[in-house]
């Protein structure tokens, strides 16, 4: 509830101050009319805001939370509780710290009177547009339990894909990270031990060691520049990243990886038809549905192709005559689209390819997993047989010199 200062005109035509309580500024205007014929002024009263940082509190609700949440509501809506009660149950019982203050916020609402959706627009500004607008759709066609059933399952999709993709990265970024971290501590610390005894030998060193000195020297000497430019080179990337062109541009490279492109793909094929098959199991227009799935998806290039193909729609032409314009969507997935508009099943048509695209993308992940492992070993290998060799060779010529 926002508090406003107003300034009115009463029946004797006397001026009237004073605050009032309301959830947006139309409904206090209609307030003060039922008490005053003439409101003169209307302001938000600025409330100063706590400072309450919890740095354990996630910066946005997890699919795995919205899964959760969206399976309780529609149990307990089944079980015939008020909605009021229902938001209260649920936020005292869920361990997610966002979604827990989000719905705490919402239960006052929904108390007062206000629908959830309208609740959740106003106080769930990290829950994404998909939950919103299909607890909307809900509400207005009488079917909000069947909405939350369909989310649940959505989420916990979307969550499964979510861990295969990360469990497909976070091993090779791992191992990445550490390679770096002990070549470093190598050619710092080790390599230019063994360079003052390879120089108190008085011999000509091989190539091979003269090369691993001199890569030696440059990190010794510019290894505080380095990390200057790596921090720059960070930042960089991150606030480019930032940027919509940033994202455009980062989206349209990421599928045309070799290996994460595949990936990317197939998650994003079972994000549209999943999405899609949701919104429109909620009772949406196709038209909001696809302005909807414009604005959550993942790969933004593909957001950005999809609002497009809004304008089409509304024209009067057909999903799968549109969804052609759209980069980066495979073949099957638009061909079933059309044959799903055809038949009159889009959206079971729908659900079932993005059930096939959410094993293909967790099918994809393992292989990438598999054909990385042995390529980073490789590399590992290479690095290290190279250090190797260029201490052993010289050392070898020492011990022989020794003997003659």
């Amino acid at each position: 509830m926002q508090t406003y200062k107003y300034r009115a005109q009463a029946s004797d035509g006397s001026t009237v101050t004073g605050v009032l309580e309301a959830y947006d500024e139309f409904e206090a205007v209609n307030d003060l009319r039922q008490m005053y014929p003439i409101v003169e002024d209307l302001q938000p009263v600025r409330q100063r805001r706590k400072i309450n940082i919890d740095i354990n509190e996630p910066l946005w609700v997890e699919d795995k939370s919205l899964s959760l949440v969206a399976s309780q509501f529609s149990i307990m809506l089944k079980a015939g509780l008020p909605m009021s009660r229902v938001v209260e149950l649920i936020a005292g019982q869920t361990s997610d710290k966002l979604m827990k203050r989000i719905l705490t916020a919402c239960a006052a609402d929904v108390a007062a009177g206000y629908s959830l959706s309208r609740s959740l627009e106003k106080n769930g500004k990290k829950i994404p547009a998909v939950f919103i607008e299909s607890v909307r759709a809900g509400e207005e066609s009488g079917t909000l339990e069947q909405s939350f059933d369909s989310l649940k399952v959505y989420y916990d999709r979307a969550h499964k894909v979510r861990q295969k993709v990360k469990s497909a990265l976070t091993y090779p970024i791992i191992v990445i990270i550490l390679a770096f971290v002990v070549v470093g501590i190598v050619m710092v610390v080790l390599v230019p031990t063994m360079t003052g005894i390879f120089e108190n030998m008085g011999a000509e060193l091989p190539l091979i060691t003269r090369m691993l000195i001199a890569i030696s020297h440059f990190f010794r000497d510019f290894w505080p520049v380095m990390l200057i430019v790596l921090a720059i080179l960070a930042l960089a990337f991150f606030s480019y990243r930032r940027t919509e062109n940033g994202k455009i541009q980062l989206s349209r490279l990421r599928f045309k990886l070799p290996i994460l492109g595949r990936i990317a793909q197939m998650n994003t094929a079972a994000q549209v038809a999943n999405t899609i098959a949701t919104l429109l199991g909620a009772g949406l227009p196709i038209t909001r549905v696809i302005d909807i799935v414009s604005r959550v998806l993942d790969q933004r290039s593909v957001g950005v192709d999809m609002a497009k193909c809004v304008g089409g729609l509304e024209t009067g032409k057909s999903l799968g005559d549109v969804l052609p314009d759209v980069d980066n969507l495979p073949d099957m997935l638009v061909e079933m689209a059309r044959v799903g508009e055809e038949s009159g099943s889009l959206e079971d048509t729908l659900r079932t390819i993005g059930e096939f695209y959410t094993d293909e993308a967790e099918r994809a992940s393992d292989r990438a997993l598999a054909m990385i492992e042995p390529m980073i070993t490789i590399i590992l290998g290479i690095f290290v047989g190279f250090i190797v060799i260029a201490i052993y060779v010289p050392m070898f010529s020492m011990y022989q010199g020794i003997g003659m």
